[in-house]
């Protein structure tokens, strides 16, 4: 059950890439996901999950990120976690480009991240908007809102939030164990998450 970090690196690779955006003129507008450019540069599909618009955008993400990542990755292999984050910020990125001029944000794949999370520890208690939910609670009243806010458009990509959520939800499934576990025989057990909580949350 060692801690590796992958988490809280992504969240520096984020601050790292804000801190370039800020200083070189142009870079975001390089590497920004623009829906019409897609096709011919695919890989803005990858580099807009790093960007961020403001400092407040980057901040409420690193926290879940930093978070909910670093308690996910202690319970499957860092290959899937990676796998996980960015399948889910790709997926999210190409279902968001008809309803999406442009976007940033790593929203989509920590939204996947999210959804496995809920999936393999539903009962993990969290705090949301002040109270106290199950894991699989919180990301279904998450859900809700990003519902609502498709009808009520934002800035916010809820589409993004709502297709990573979706996609992570179902490899989380998928890495359930029949009885209820996960298949990485050095998961968490409910006791050591219940400990945690007791200690953090």
């Amino acid at each position: 059950m060692s801690f590796r970090f992958i988490a809280l690196i992504l969240c520096a690779v984020c601050v790292l890439v804000f801190i370039v955006q800020s200083i070189i003129p142009g870079f975001t507008d390089n590497f920004v996901l623009v829906s019409k450019d897609a096709a011919s540069r695919p890989w803005i599909l990858v580099t807009s999950i790093f960007l961020h618009g403001d400092l407040g955008h980057l901040l409420g993400n690193i926290f879940a990120l930093g978070v909910f990542g670093s308690i996910l990755e202690k319970f499957i292999e860092a290959r899937k976690f990676a796998i996980v984050f960015f399948a889910s910020g790709i997926i999210a990125n190409i279902i968001s480009l008809p309803f999406y001029a442009a976007a940033l944000g790593a929203s989509g794949a920590i939204f996947g991240l999210l959804g496995m999370l809920a999936a393999m520890k539903p009962k993990m208690m969290v705090w949301t908007y002040g109270v106290p939910m199950p894991m699989f609670m919180a990301a279904g009243f998450w859900l809700l809102l990003d519902i609502a806010g498709v009808f009520y458009p934002s800035s916010i990509a809820n589409v993004a939030h709502i297709s990573g959520l979706i996609f992570g939800t179902i490899a989380g499934i998928f890495s359930r164990k029949p009885e209820g576990g996960t298949k990485n025989d050095k998961s968490i057990s409910d006791e050591e998450i219940d400990e945690w909580e007791k200690g953090w949350m």
